[in-house]
């Protein structure tokens, strides 16, 4: 498998860096990665690091998660440079896929377990689901609802679902930030995405052929390549 460049030369392989913080489901994203690169005819090097050298490296980043907002923002902060790594590689033009907790590590603060910060990439903080009369966490397939169009829900077809794990949620989101939610309750947001920064309240690595074909959107977009104007 080798990308080709519009004048038909063949690129480089993509570094995709799924990154390594005791965040959960590292192996399973990586995985997904591996396999949608395939899918796709993506030539491209998937590795699990913690190195900001590699980070910084990265052609696109990836950032699971699983369990609390604050012990997943600890993580991070306990390999030195891995954060600053990370945003200087998002500034710098590379894509940011959040899965779960890395999603939700995208809003400004979470409420897990107090207050922490977030990356403060999107508006809005991570609070207790309200579902009156269903159980928490949410847990399984639900289906998503689509909001705007956008380069990774393309192709996803009708009534896609997801696999879901949490008990927080985003509130207090811009609608411009949001790509689709999912009805538990009332409507939840299920992905966001800002400039070359996405995220997915649900797994992806575990949302089978759904889950696969926004891996692969994700491996395909390119947010600089959007007119001008228009959000990628």
């Amino acid at each position: 498998m080798t990308t080709k460049s519009p004048d038909g030369v063949g690129s480089e392989p993509q570094l995709i860096v799924v990154i390594d913080y005791d965040g959960g489901n590292l192996a399973s994203a990586a995985r997904a990665a591996t396999r949608a690169a395939e899918i796709v005819g993506v030539d491209a090097e998937v590795v699990i690091s913690n190195d900001p050298g590699a980070v910084r490296r990265a052609s696109r980043i990836v950032l699971p998660g699983q369990g609390a907002f604050a012990d997943c923002a600890r993580g991070l902060a306990a390999v030195p440079g891995l954060r600053a790594s990370i945003e200087d590689a998002v500034d710098g033009g590379s894509p940011f896929l959040g899965i779960c907790v890395g999603m939700q590590l995208m809003a400004e603060r979470g409420l897990e377990h107090g207050a922490t910060q977030g990356l403060g990439w999107i508006a809005g903080e991570i609070a207790p689901m309200e579902a009156p009369g269903l159980r928490l966490p949410q847990m399984g397939w639900n289906e998503l609802t689509l909001t705007r169009p956008h380069p990774l829900t393309e192709g996803l077809g009708p009534a896609p679902h997801g696999y879901f794990v949490h008990s927080y949620a985003l509130t207090g989101a811009r609608s411009g930030d949001l790509l689709a939610t999912t009805d538990y309750g009332g409507a939840v947001p299920a992905i966001v995405a800002r400039g070359n920064r996405a995220g997915t309240q649900f797994h992806v690595e575990k949302s089978q052929a759904v889950g696969l074909k926004i891996m692969a959107n994700f491996l395909l977009w390119e947010p600089s390549r959007a007119p001008e104007g228009v959000e990628a």
